[in-house]
């Protein structure tokens, strides 16, 4: 009774008109960004974090998560129109869902996808809502060493799941980590890394850093790749699958939520492992496997319920732990921050009315998504049209327009534009860009906990072995850096490693 209390005082909020325009105006940017290949969730929501400080924490928050989860909805169209993925979660629509279309069954594999991310993604809700407020309870127990532990844990499976090399994932965490630290100490004041340069002393702002590494960066590479488009010219229609359709898809459909849910939980999980791992599984388990990558509607419906399952189950880490598993939820915890709060177990007992009301606006984002999907499929088409030469030198304009507006700190563009170049060097030579902002987003939090379970220990570190909790942790992070030695596992780590 007391969940559907708060639900109601959630809704309350969600309901807002301001709350309620920043919800639709999320969905319906990230149903643009998943759409239009080459930008992606993260750029979207660094290129517009500065538009949501003007408003209320939650509807920044609102909006953030809008663009998030729209994206996931957003990608399937450019998928299976297209045969290009609009954002990573969706490259294995590509190979069923694109040959649906050159077989005239666009319209049945884009409702498909439609249906089944709706399905998925209030699943992901239901359970983020009813999960969260007991994980958190159990969360308040954890001690500085436990979250210490924890977040070592996480940085360490990101780079486990992180494509190509696991020590070139792991210096640039450590890299994020350092950066992490430059400005004033927080408990004595000194300067730190700033070589008597003041505007170092307030530290880097995650937004400039954010934008550059994965707005900045992601245009100077894509403006050297040729993507070709071959837009499915056949008009698109009969959007509602047959009974033929839901017969085969509503099995992958709840396979897909269960274990995108499962995943997205995890750090380094997320969308991208679900989709992947949701195809493999289905493939696997199919009586006609051979049909798979010919236009098999269950390679649509599986993956697509997978990916928006695992969006949604990723806000779980965050919320009850103040740990984000991916960079788009280390983006949403700067946001959190900005705003003056602190996600995890404490803001869900103290706030309860911020936490319901963003999975109330969940609720009715997923209802917006659903209806504005399917008929605006026209529009979507038109845009895909659009030169990739008009399209990226806005996206540099709006970079710089949104830095600068954050901060008014032309210090900050200069930072911005380094980040940018630094992620199209460090991509050439085979460095992500994910285990750094995470580190970057991390590295206060674990210096902060680190130097109070050190003190509470009187500097004994065997508090954070002799802790149960501390210690499992700290166990399960060896095991997965000694797990390149062992070649079955490192097998199956170049099977689910994130094509970022």
């Amino acid at each position: 009774m007391d969940t559907l209390a708060l639900l109601g005082q959630g809704f309350g909020v969600a309901l807002d008109p301001i709350n309620l325009l920043y919800c639709f105006l999320g969905v319906l940017i990230g149903t643009l960004v998943g759409v239009l290949p080459g930008i992606g969730p993260v750029s979207a929501m660094a290129l517009l974090l500065p538009v949501t400080l003007g408003g209320t924490p939650e509807s920044g928050i609102i909006m953030m998560a809008g663009i998030y989860y729209g994206s996931m909805y957003g990608g399937s169209t450019t998928s299976i129109l297209v045969n290009i993925p609009g954002e990573a979660a969706s490259v294995v629509t590509c190979l069923d869902g694109h040959a649906m279309a050159k077989r005239g069954r666009a319209g049945p594999a884009l409702g498909m996808a439609a249906f089944a991310s709706f399905i998925a993604g209030t699943f992901a809700i239901v359970m983020l809502m009813l999960l969260a407020p007991r994980l958190a309870d159990y969360a308040l127990a954890f001690g500085p060493a436990e979250y210490v532990s924890l977040m070592v844990l996480g940085l360490t499976m990101l780079t486990f799941l992180t494509q190509g090399s696991m020590v070139k994932a792991l210096f640039m965490a450590c890299v994020g980590i350092v950066m992490g630290l430059i400005g004033l100490d927080t408990i004595n004041a000194q300067h730190r890394l700033t070589f008597e340069f003041a505007p170092l002393v307030d530290g880097l702002g995650i937004v400039p850093v954010v934008m550059g590494l994965f707005g900045v960066g992601e245009v100077l590479n894509n403006t050297e790749q040729a993507i070709r488009r071959q837009i499915v010219s056949a008009k698109i229609s009969g959007l509602l699958p047959s009974r033929d359709d839901w017969r085969r898809s509503w099995a992958p459909i709840a396979r897909g939520s269960l274990l995108g849910f499962f995943l997205g939980t995890l750090p380094g999980g997320g969308a991208v492992v679900a989709s992947f791992s949701s195809y493999a599984m289905e493939k696997r388990l199919s009586r006609t496997p051979d049909e798979f990558g010919k236009g098999a509607i269950e390679g649509v419906a599986g993956p697509e319920a997978a990916n928006n399952a695992g969006a949604g189950g990723a806000f779980i880490p965050l919320m009850t732990l103040g740990i984000p598993p991916n960079a788009v939820m280390a983006l949403l915890l700067g946001a959190f921050i900005i705003h003056g709060l602190q996600p995890g177990p404490l803001m869900i007992a103290n706030n309860p009315g911020l936490f319901f009301g963003i999975v109330a606006s969940m609720y009715i984002g997923n209802v917006m998504l659903l209806v504005l999907n399917l008929p605006l499929i026209g529009i979507w088409v038109r845009l895909l049209k659009v030169p990739y030469n008009v399209l990226f030198p806005l996206i540099l304009l709006f970079t710089i327009i949104g830095v600068y507006a954050s901060s008014n700190n032309v210090f900050d563009i200069y930072v911005m534009l380094f980040f940018g170049v630094f992620a199209y060097v460090i991509r050439k030579f085979g460095f992500e860009s994910t285990p750094m902002v995470l580190a970057f987003v991390l590295g206060p939090l674990l210096e902060n906990n680190l130097r109070k379970a050190l003190i509470i220990s009187g500097g004994e570190l065997s508090t954070f072995v002799l802790r149960p909790i501390s210690g499992v942790c700290l166990l399960l992070a060896l095991l997965i850096l000694l797990s390149p030695l062992m070649p079955s596992l490192r097998r199956k780590r170049e099977l689910v490693a994130l094509d970022n």
